[in-house]
This record gives structure tokens, C-alpha cells and sequence, in this order.
């Protein structure tokens, strides 16, 4: 799953209008917006987990291992480890606000998904896909810089995997 395509159709609901709305859009469609752009986010740190585990080249990777560790990202955990201060003062803050906004993003979304009483605005959900996109380019910029790899890596293993105790 392409995240810049989520963030696409994210962008689209929330501009879409209807006749007789008075060019408001639709509380579900701002709702969608809304996980969906939680949903680019997700999908962007499986891919790097994977990526960083297995391999970033179909050619030099098994794809089946690859898709378990795309697979293997839970989403409770993530959060729990990406609101984790000790794990997360390991890395760049480029990897930082990314995990800071996947943590406001599924809080965002569960509201979008579950509340029933809640009315989104427009231009609110347009600031949360704009903070989206800005942290996965920045997170995925990461990728060209002499630390990244032990980097993601590390950030890999503390989100997909659980820490044992001694």
C-alpha cells in the first residue's frame, strides 16, 4: 500500500463537497479523511520495518519474509513504543515526530472512527494530512543519511517486537 496514495484520496475527501451542502463536505467523508490518513502513516512504518529487516529490493530479499514483517506491525504496540520518551530519545527527530504523529494520528482516527458526536472541519483534517505527509517525507528522507540503516533498524525491531525483561 502506497502511502502517498492514501494521502491523495485523504486530500480528496477532504475537499469534496456536496450540492446542497453549501460546499461543505460530509462528516463521513472528513471522518475517511481522517483514517485515512492515520492509515498512510501505518502503512509507511510496516514498509520501513520491513524494508529495514528484510530488504528494500524485491531482487535481494525473500518476499514472503518481507510481508511477515510488514505484517507483524500492531498497532497498539507501535503506540505504546512510539510514546515511549527512553526508546524514542534514541533517534533522529526526524524519526521522533514521526512517532509522535503516528501516536496523534491513531488517537485522531479512533475519535474519526468510534465518537459518534464529534463535527470535523475542513480545514482541521486538510492540517492533520498536511502533518502526515510532512512526517513521512521527513521520516523517509532519513533513508539517505550514514546513520539510517542501524537506525531503522533499530526503530524496526522496538516497534515490532516485544521487550522482554531480564
Amino acid at each position: 500500500m502506497d502511502p502517498d496514495d492514501l494521502i491523495d484520496i485523504g486530500r480528496h475527501l477532504a475537499a469534496e463537497s456536496v450540492a446542497g451542502d453549501r460546499g461543505r463536505p460530509r462528516q463521513a467523508w472528513l471522518r475517511r479523511a481522517v483514517s485515512t490518513a492515520y492509515y498512510a502513516l501505518f502503512h509507511a512504518m510496516a514498509r520501513s520495518c520491513a524494508d529495514a529487516l528484510v530488504g528494500s529490493t524485491r531482487a535481494n530479499r525473500s518476499q514472503a519474509a518481507w510481508r511477515q514483517a510488514y505484517r507483524a506491525l500492531d498497532h497498539g504496540h507501535a503506540r505504546s513504543q512510539c510514546s515511549n520518551e527512553t526508546v524514542m530519545g534514541k533517534f533522529s527527530k526526524e524519526i521522533q515526530n514521526f512517532g509522535q504523529t503516528f501516536v496523534e494520528m491513531q488517537g485522531q482516527r479512533h475519535a474519526a472512527d468510534y465518537d459518534p458526536d464529534p463535527k470535523l472541519l475542513r480545514t482541521d483534517v486538510e492540517q492533520l494530512i498536511d502533518k502526515t505527509a510532512k512526517a513521512i517525507t521527513e521520516f523517509d528522507k532519513t533513508t539517505d543519511t550514514e546513520t539510517t540503516p542501524a537506525d531503522r533498524k533499530a526503530f524496526a525491531i522496538y516497534v515490532l517486537l516485544k521487550t522482554r525483561r531480564a
